[in-house]
C-alpha cells in the first residue's frame, strides 16, 4: 500500500494520530520545535501546521523503502493503540521503538477532531473513531500529474471508481457525523 501511495497519489504520506495520542508519545507540533526563521509564519489554511516529528521504526534500515515506511506505519498504528488502552502509557517506550528524524511524518489531530478543524488529518480520525478502528491513519495528498497541483474531486472521484475504491469528500464526512 506504501508504493500504492507513493507511486499513485504521489504527495507525502503521513500517521495522522489523535492530540490524546500526541500527548501520550510527547510529541511536539514540529514549528515550536524549531527555532529557525522559515517557522515565523503560517500555512493560509490554518493558525498552525499539524506536523509532529518525522520518524522511523529502530528496527528499519535507511527508513526510506517501502517495506521500512510499511514497518514504521504499522508499528505506530500499534503504539498509538497500546497508549489509547493504557491511560499510562510510558513515553520511553515510544522513544524506545522509534528515532527521529525518520521518513514517516506524524500528524496531530486537532484535540475535538472537526470541531477544532476540519482538515484530512481530522477527516481521517473520524472516520477511524466512527469504524472503532485504531487511533492512527495514513493520509496523503493526491497529486495531478500533469499540473502538479492537487487533484481534483472529480479526478479522485474518477480514481476512485477505476480501482474500486470508496470515494468521499470532507463535508460528507462532517454532514454525516454532526450531531442532530
Amino acid at each position: 500500500m506504501v508504493a500504492r501511495l507513493r507511486n499513485d497519489a504521489g504527495g507525502l504520506i503521513c500517521v495522522a494520530v489523535p492530540d490524546r495520542i500526541a500527548d501520550a508519545f510527547e510529541l511536539p507540533f514540529l514549528s515550536t520545535e524549531l527555532d529557525h526563521p522559515t517557522t515565523d509564519d503560517h500555512p493560509s489554511y490554518d493558525d498552525r501546521s499539524a506536523f509532529s516529528l518525522p520518524v522511523n521504526h529502530r528496527e528499519t534500515y535507511t527508513g526510506i523503502t517501502d517495506r521500512d515506511r510499511t514497518r514504521t506505519i504499522v508499528e505506530l498504528a500499534e503504539a498509538a493503540q497500546s497508549a489509547d488502552d493504557d491511560p499510562s502509557y510510558d513515553t520511553g517506550d515510544f522513544a524506545t521503538e522509534f528515532r527521529s528524524p525518520g521518513h514517516v511524518h506524524i500528524l496531530r489531530g486537532a484535540p475535538e477532531l472537526l470541531t477544532n478543524r476540519a482538515g484530512h488529518t481530522e477527516l481521517g480520525l473520524t472516520l477511524a473513531e466512527a469504524a472503532d478502528l485504531r487511533p492512527a491513519v495514513v493520509v496523503c495528498e493526491m497529486l495531478d500529474d500533469d499540473t502538479g497541483e492537487a487533484l481534483s474531486p472529480s479526478d479522485a472521484r474518477s480514481y476512485a471508481e477505476q480501482h474500486g475504491l470508496v470515494y468521499l469528500e470532507g463535508e460528507m464526512v462532517v454532514e454525516a457525523l454532526r450531531p442532530e
